[in-house]
């Protein structure tokens, strides 16, 4: 026996008889599927199994809900204060990372679980192939498309199952809280403590040097005479403080260039307002650390004052305010105030007036 489908122009779509299915099932023709199978999950609403799978949908969805809440609370209003010495914050709490993590994960995961339920466990069993075609829909084909859509609605089954959609709604609202609590809980905190920022200090910071200026010194802790630097020469200074080139100040090592003359000449020339008294005489120190990913740039060519980082090949112009020329590098190395204290050693005079390293590091 052959099944009779209406032609295109047969089928009444505004035909009060037809069920939403009819719909669906016309659209689905005219579109090239074929619905090899589909069955109702559960034929009969509200057995004991179909309850049992709400009620773990109900679960999950409320476990989102608690642990989405519970990652906006510890982000906003857990109590924390930014470290000092190692340029980076740490929580009052030492689980303040690992309760953000593992709210924030648990959120993630029974939202996704509840997900993979709820298609698996609820929705009907379909089986469809369908063929790709071009060219634009017509009035009636809109009107199947939109049946279509409903109809997936009803197959959530939401107007007998409102628990699950209210424990749904439940747990997609405090997610939603979570993308705006990053957002508004890095403007309700700032980086400092009793007006002074300690987020981005580094070794060459006086305060950890009993309000003195650091020294700059060799890894050995010994300091820096200006005879200690050939012309056209460089060597890596450390803050000559407790551990001073230690991982504790991994932020901190410095290049201390001795520029020949004309060259000094054109660096003070070139120097930006942010830069102008940071340099002593014929010397200039910068930031070791390159901008682009935190490699050691230390490769110094003297006849063209360019300083390279041999990870990436950036480059950096040391008479024009370190400004990188080549490479990824996209923002110039921090300047070191220096000068000479009474003793004929190189000093610190305040430390970097920018964040050091990569800009994903660290900014105000």
């Amino acid at each position: 026996m052959t099944t009779h489908h209406p032609s295109d122009d047969e089928f009444d779509a505004s035909d009060a008889s037809l069920t939403r299915f009819d719909l669906v099932k016309e659209g689905a023709r005219r579109d090239g599927v074929q619905i090899v199978h589909y069955a109702p999950r559960f034929p009969v609403p509200g057995t004991r199994a179909e309850r049992r799978i709400e009620r773990v949908l109900s679960f999950l969805f409320l476990l989102t809900g608690l642990m989405g809440t519970a990652f906006v609370v510890a982000y906003i209003a857990w109590p924390w204060k930014y470290g000092e010495g190692d340029s980076t914050y740490r929580a009052l709490f030492p689980y303040y990372t690992p309760v953000l993590g593992a709210t924030l994960g648990l959120c993630l995961l029974s939202l996704g679980l509840g997900i993979v339920v709820w298609s698996k466990k609820l929705l009907p069993e379909e089986v469809s192939i369908q063929e790709r075609h071009d060219g634009p829909s017509d009035s009636t084909e809109q009107v199947l498309t939109a049946a279509t859509i409903l109809n997936m609605g009803d197959e959530l089954g939401l107007k007998r199952r409102r628990f699950v959609g209210l424990a749904f709604l439940a747990g997609a609202a405090p997610l939603g809280a979570v993308a705006g609590a990053l957002l508004v809980g890095s403007l309700i905190k700032a980086p400092t403590q009793d007006g002074e920022n300690v987020f981005f200090t580094t070794g060459w910071d006086p305060k950890h040097n009993d309000g003195k200026p650091v020294r700059l010194t060799h890894e050995d802790g010994t300091p820096i005479r200006p005879a200690d630097v050939s012309v056209g020469g460089q060597i890596t200074v450390f803050p000559g403080i407790p551990h001073g080139a230690t991982n504790k100040w991994a932020d901190s090592p410095t290049l201390l260039i001795h520029l020949r003359e004309q060259d000094a000449e054109l660096t003070k020339k070139q120097a930006k307002e942010l830069n102008h008294g940071s340099q002593w005489q014929n010397f200039v120190a910068y930031s070791k650390i390159c901008t682009h990913a935190g490699c050691p740039a230390s490769l110094y060519e003297q006849q063209t004052n360019r300083l390279l980082c041999p990870c990436h090949q950036s480059q950096f112009q040391i008479t024009d305010n370190a400004r990188p020329i080549f490479g990824p590098a996209s923002r110039a190395l921090p300047q070191l105030p220096i000068t000479v204290d009474d003793e004929g050693y190189f000093i610190a005079t305040q430390d970097y007036k920018i964040p050091v390293g990569p800009a994903f590091w660290e900014r105000p």
